[in-house]
């Protein structure tokens, strides 16, 4: 495992998108960064992140055959790596947002971008993305956001909380793809924030709508339960859970 450490650069998974083109990169090359210029999480968003505080870092995946349709799986295994890691850390109150981020009560700790890198049907490499924070006690005026810091009451060492995160990270990339799909399906959902219980969202045109969540289909469109007992499907841009 080859890691890359910066002080500072636009956006790791930015950097390691640019090594990729200029040369060859191995399998599991980890770019990581003190300071993110331009970090970015789903749909665009910043993530925002006091240097020196947090981790944030990006580590590459080659595939020899993954199909694009499974590619959801992939988001599912990096999710549950770090709900694991975490999970062990006794980090309280543990959930996974849909589709990646990783909460403690509403409170968000983690997310997670992974870009693919396409041939065909096929995935042939992903970058993923990981913004953790760790030391970080102050967040402005970010409503829901906290640290491992603040939850543990105590520091943090980020190279061995790196190294943590890594080992686990590897052990579920170099098996995912021979587990069973039903049973990382379950294990994820089991932990969804807000599975199965009475919550608000809103649509794309700004409409709100109660509902249930109940799970995730195989293209990792969640779906959610709404009155009439009617089930619908929704992408990551149809739908903001608020509560």
């Amino acid at each position: 495992m080859e890691i890359i450490k910066l002080n500072a650069t636009s956006s790791t998974n930015m950097y390691l998108k640019d090594l990729i083109l200029s040369s060859s990169v191995n399998d599991f090359t980890v770019v990581t960064a003190k300071k993110q210029t331009f970090g970015r999480g789903q749909m665009g968003t910043s993530w925002n992140s006091e240097e020196g505080k947090n981790l944030t870092f990006s580590v590459l995946k080659k595939f020899d055959n993954f199909f694009i349709d499974n590619q959801f799986l992939l988001s599912i295994c990096v999710s549950l790596s770090i709900y694991e890691t975490l999970y062990n850390l006794k980090v309280p109150n543990l959930t996974i947002k849909w589709p990646n981020d990783i909460l403690s009560g509403t409170s968000k700790i983690c997310g997670i971008l992974i870009e693919n890198s396409l041939s065909g049907s096929k995935i042939q490499t992903s970058i993923i993305g990981i913004g953790l924070n760790v030391n970080q006690i102050v967040f402005n005026n970010l409503l829901n956001v906290s640290s491992l810091k603040l939850l543990l009451g105590k520091s943090i060492n980020l190279d061995e909380l790196l190294q943590l995160i890594l080992k686990d990270l590897k052990d579920h990339l170099s098996s995912f793809q021979n587990r069973s799909k039903e049973e990382l399906w379950s294990v994820y959902e089991a932990n969804m924030f807000r599975i199965n219980k009475p919550s608000t969202f809103e649509d794309g045109n700004g409409n709100l709508i109660m509902g249930f969540i109940r799970g995730v289909t195989p293209q990792g469109k969640l779906l959610v339960e709404l009155e009439d007992s009617i089930l619908k499907e929704y992408g990551l841009k149809e739908l903001n859970l608020k509560y």
